[in-house]
């Protein structure tokens, strides 16, 4: 099958983790996460993350950042976002239909947000007339493919806290920051302060499942109830857990993601020849944003298709995956340069 530069959700599941669900697939195991599966998977993140952690297991990306925001929200609160934010653009009005907040987006080139941006907002001037602001959230790696640096989340952390908000962190290609920083998950998210992480495993080859992790367990009281109310309770959860299992140990997380992001390097590095080509934001993790003439993108769109990002700016998105190989970006490469 013809692979494509379109997302890292485009590609299959990695062996081990394929090989987790067959072997998960023996015989019966308790339903609702009490299973041995589930339960060896949270040891995994409690090895990462620290033994205080609380973990939980749902289906998809969009259910691991809107469950863990509603359950720590009210309505009259407001969450605190990149304008680029996957809560904001990309979840349908998730969180303003199930958590029921306002979201605050705020401007940016970058996909980050700073000290500075976050300092008019993290109160309510008109108070009881304002949302008030209870959540900050960002995104490592950001929907740009940018990477906050250990320095800028601690800085982040430590502003929310001194306010009384909660710092989430959406996750979706955390393992791609974290090798993009050569720093351990532990380093990168519980030494700055976050309170609560989703952690992506679909785009680091799962072929579903994803990951609540709550730094400060106290915040986690009420999530399994959300996460029943909000459908994303898995009766045979195993098949999720037992591929975070294979994951998390022996570092494939590691693996899988530094190979995408060697990937994304790679192929930058080649498209940096042409001159039609300019990059729109620096190549951290395993994604290409790029300025490219809408005719010669539609030559590289029927050579290995990609979306475009900002149709307006004629920007693209072009995306390395775990199975991404130096062949198919070379034969890429030699296609669209005939």
């Amino acid at each position: 099958m013809i692979k494509s530069f379109s997302s890292d959700n485009w590609a299959g599941t990695c062996p081990e983790a394929m090989q987790a669900l067959i072997n998960a697939n023996q015989g019966h195991a308790h339903a609702y996460g009490g299973d041995p599966y589930t339960h060896e998977a949270i040891q995994e993140f409690r090895k990462m993350f620290g033994n205080e952690v609380e973990v939980f297991f749902v289906y998809n990306g969009t259910a691991a950042n809107i469950i863990s925001l509603a359950s720590n929200s009210r309505s009259f609160n407001a969450i605190i976002c990149s304008s680029h934010a996957h809560i904001n653009v990309d979840e349908c009005g998730a969180g303003e239909k199930f958590a029921g907040t306002k979201l605050l987006d705020l401007p940016n080139s970058d996909g980050k947000l700073s000290p500075e941006m976050l300092l008019a907002h993290l109160k309510a001037d008109r108070y009881p007339h304002q949302s008030v602001p209870g959540i900050i959230s960002i995104t490592q790696a950001t929907e740009l493919g940018t990477v906050y640096t250990i320095d800028e989340i601690k800085a982040i952390a430590d502003l929310a806290h001194q306010n009384n908000l909660i710092l989430h962190v959406d996750g979706a290609r955390i393992a791609n920051a974290a090798v993009a920083l050569n720093c351990s998950m532990k380093e990168m998210i519980t030494d700055t302060g976050v309170d609560i992480l989703s952690f992506g495993g679909t785009k680091n080859g799962l072929m579903f499942g994803e990951a609540v992790v709550f730094l400060k367990p106290e915040l986690a009281k009420y999530f399994e109830l959300f996460r029943k109310q909000g459908m994303q309770l898995a009766s045979k959860m195993r098949f999720i857990s037992a591929q975070f299992t294979a994951i998390l140990r022996n570092n494939v997380w590691e693996k899988n993601a530094r190979h995408s992001n060697e990937m994304a390097q790679y192929l930058g590095s080649k498209l940096a020849k042409i001159p039609e080509i300019r990059f729109s934001q620096p190549i951290q993790t395993n994604g290409i944003w790029a300025i490219i003439p809408q005719a010669f993108a539609e030559k590289m769109q029927n050579a290995q298709f990609f979306y475009p990002w900002d149709a307006a700016k004629n920007e693209y998105r072009i995306m390395a995956a775990f199975d991404t190989t130096k062949e198919e970006i070379d034969r890429f490469i030699e296609k669209i340069t005939v």
